[in-house]
């Protein structure tokens, strides 16, 4: 008759500890962090620190832009807002496509949509003029 134990094939009911366990360390590292002098806060510094994080770090004029250009855009016929993003060509094709559309009812549709575009158009020119000043900033170090 077999035993039962013959058909266990090593396998084992005890916790054994895993060999890395047994291993000691023998290298001690110690971390030291240079003091930095005295930090003081001015209130210049709060300021621009609160400044930074609402403005996502873009600064005033980036943070500004494409409200700017919004405010442009709403003067109806015009379509400042694409000049002012330097996009003199579409600024001058839909000044004179709108004038089909007046009487088709379609110029609000136009008018809304030149109102978004120019809030998309500044805030591309945003983060690409940010993201190109700072790989600039990042190469030169």
């Amino acid at each position: 008759m077999t035993n039962s134990s013959d058909f266990s094939y090593g396998i084992s009911r005890q916790i054994h500890p895993p060999p890395a366990l047994a291993t000691v360390v023998e290298d001690e590292y110690v971390v030291q962090l240079d003091q930095d002098e005295k930090s003081t806060s001015s209130p210049v510094g709060v300021i621009s620190a609160i400044w930074k994080e609402l403005s996502g770090g873009i600064g005033p004029w980036g943070a500004i832009r494409p409200l700017f250009a919004v405010l442009l855009s709403m003067v109806p016929f015009l379509f400042l807002g694409q000049h002012f993003n330097r996009e003199h060509r579409k600024g001058r094709e839909w000044f004179l496509i709108q004038f089909p559309l007046i009487p088709a009812f379609l110029w609000p549709f136009l008018f809304l949509f030149s109102i978004a575009d120019a809030w998309w158009a500044s805030s591309r020119i945003v983060a690409t003029s940010e993201t190109k000043s700072r790989l600039e900033a990042i190469t030169q170090d």
